[in-house]
């Protein structure tokens, strides 16, 4: 759902800087430390060799690991993992309307890099959604599965503005021109070094809920929730590493296990003493979860969205 700067903010908003410690909602318990970032995602798809047609060729990412049913994707120059593929016979493509996976969120270094990937596409005559966001600029595509991903670059954090204690997000019209203008003369060579999962935006059933398991049980602080039907959360002042919104209608239902879905994805904290605390606090909000590991935890949200939470 696109909102612009003037439909969320009217022309009479008084905005301010986003300076540090002045914006967000913290949770009332446990609170994920500022060195939090996102991990690999997983992905249930229906055809490797198709989906990695699309997920080199278009997104530009490489190959690290590769089994007979698995495939592990990581940008170049890096080897951590950013997208795991997991193929599984007879399932059907994502269909609309399910609850799960709305995208997944590649961040790449700066501009210029954003701008390479445009014009990449441009070339390759792949259409593409895009979005000024205020504190980035993303474009949106689907995969053959039709698993939605952004592609995106961050403003500087000081150009960032919030509305009291709300960070402003809303969804503007690109400059692709500028954009494109910032890439300079260096060819696209695929996604560079640097280059990380951002975020993940997950369609769910209720937001008071999903704050409930997001925030106070897993320790996001709640940084915007005037944009229409969603709740953006995020850790160490960062705009969102998760968004959830209420698009997919409310008869909707979970993605079953016969159809291409998000699998899991990972959250990554400094050291193992906040994946206990984590687990904790989840407990304490009435939630169930694993132990599969030393350092790690996997939990399961109202919707049956699975997040591992892993110590660096």
């Amino acid at each position: 759902m696109a909102a612009t700067t003037k439909d969320l903010f009217g022309a009479s908003a008084a905005p301010q800087l986003a300076l540090p410690g002045s914006y967000g909602e913290a949770p009332k318990g446990y609170r994920l430390p500022d060195a939090t970032r996102l991990g690999e995602v997983r992905l249930q798809v229906r055809d490797l060799a198709l989906s990695l047609g699309f997920y080199v060729d278009v997104l530009g990412l490489r190959v690290v690991e590769r089994t007979e049913r698995s495939t592990a994707l990581a940008a170049h120059g890096h080897d951590q993992v950013l997208v795991r593929l997991e193929a599984k016979e007879g399932i059907a493509p994502a269909p609309r309307g399910r609850l799960g996976l709305y995208h997944f969120a590649i961040l790449v270094p700066d501009r210029a890099a954003l701008g390479r990937f445009v014009r990449h596409l441009a070339d390759l005559d792949v259409r593409a959604g895009a979005g000024d966001h205020l504190v980035s600029e993303a474009f949106y595509l689907t995969d053959p599965d039709g698993l939605g991903i952004e592609v995106y670059a961050d403003r500087p954090r000081e150009t960032w503005r919030r509305i009291g204690r709300e960070l402003m997000l809303a969804t503007d019209a690109v400059d692709v021109p500028s954009l494109v203008a910032a890439a300079g003369a260096e060819p696209w060579s695929g996604m560079p070094a640097g280059t990380v999962i951002g975020h993940v935006h997950l369609h769910v059933g209720d937001l008071a809920r999903a704050a409930s398991f997001y925030s106070e049980g897993l320790g996001f602080d709640r940084m915007t929730w005037r944009y229409p039907g969603a709740l953006f959360l995020g850790a160490g002042g960062y705009h969102h590493h998760l968004g959830t919104n209420l698009w997919a209608g409310p008869q909707a239902r979970p993605a079953s296990a016969t159809e291409a879905r998000l699998l899991e994805w990972t959250i990554r904290v400094p050291v193992e003493s906040d994946v206990r605390a984590i687990t904790d606090s989840l407990t304490r909000e009435g939630s169930t979860v694993e132990a599969p590991a030393e350092g790690e935890a996997i939990a399961t949200d109202p919707w049956e969205t699975r997040v591992r939470i892993v110590a660096h």
